[in-house]
């Protein structure tokens, strides 16, 4: 069972976007090992059908089985609203999304029944979240809002520019006139612009970081499932490894800007031959 624990964490997102899932993880869960794919080659996902984000999915799932991983972790919002249940069927091995663990805790945090979720097209039109968060309460009202722009503006580090600010406040601004207290950032590229986003909701309002509380999902899912790595031998081999499907050094700049430490290796693979 041992070296069963000691085997990595797979996570995989449509690009860069996932990478604040795996910071979460690196911070919350230092014994893990991680492989990482992000899906650079065809990012991005919220403007894609359910069909073709189902067999992109079914593609980085097959390669990530190659690296003997021990469970998956599905770091994007699009990919957890239109394939993770289907593909939880095809699995001997536990696999989570980022979307319950964000509306779970986004459901006990309102107080007036109001929240907002901002994230891709695809994500909002799903209504995944409003799913997961009725469940658990019929009487809240969930009011999407799909913000396009924030990725690109991410991607370019513009992440406290003035244009992103007056982006930000027109995508909010309707969201804020209905009142919402509780904001759930549904795009993994979402968590980067949280202080430029808490400076226009206030403080008033909570902001839920589905990055963090998938984290903490499967900490306590790994301990469930007694799969927790212990950690025995040499720790640092490789603990984390990056793939990606086009622009390995684009991709390595970014996640150095963003991670706690800078990653030596990222590597481009064909994800059509998966």
């Amino acid at each position: 069972m041992e070296n069963r624990c000691e085997a990595p964490i797979g996570v995989f997102d449509s690009g860069v976007g996932g990478l604040t899932v795996a910071r979460e993880i690196m911070r919350n869960i230092p014994n893990e090992r991680i492989i990482y794919f992000g899906d650079t080659a065809r990012v991005p996902y919220g403007s894609k059908s359910k069909d073709t984000v189902l067999r992109y999915s079914r593609q980085i799932i097959r390669f990530l089985r190659t690296q003997d991983v021990k469970a998956i972790v599905v770091a994007c919002n699009t990919a957890s609203a239109y394939a993770l249940e289907e593909i939880k069927k095809e699995l001997d091995i536990p696999i989570i999304g980022v979307v319950k663990p964000g509306a779970r805790v986004a459901g006990k945090a309102t107080k007036n029944g109001k929240i907002g979720i901002i994230g891709t097209e695809a994500t909002v039109n799903s209504g995944i979240y409003t799913e997961f968060i009725q469940a658990q309460n019929p009487d809240i009202q969930v009011l999407g809002k799909a913000c396009p722009l924030f990725v690109p503006l991410v991607e370019e580090g513009w992440l406290k520019d003035s244009v992103t600010a007056e982006v930000a406040g027109r995508y909010l601004d309707s969201l804020m006139e209905q009142g919402i207290d509780t904001l759930i950032l549904g795009c993994t590229h979402y968590p980067l612009l949280r202080s430029l986003l808490r400076d226009i909701v206030g403080e008033g309002v909570t902001l839920v970081n589905p990055a963090y509380e998938t984290a903490r999902e499967l900490k306590e899912l790994l301990k469930r499932e007694h799969l927790e790595n212990p950690c025995t031998g040499d720790c640092e081999a490789e603990r984390y490894k990056f793939y990606v499907s086009d622009l390995a050094e684009k991709f390595k700049e970014f996640a150095n800007s963003i991670l706690p430490f800078d990653i030596e290796m990222t590597r481009q693979i064909n994800i059509e031959e998966y």
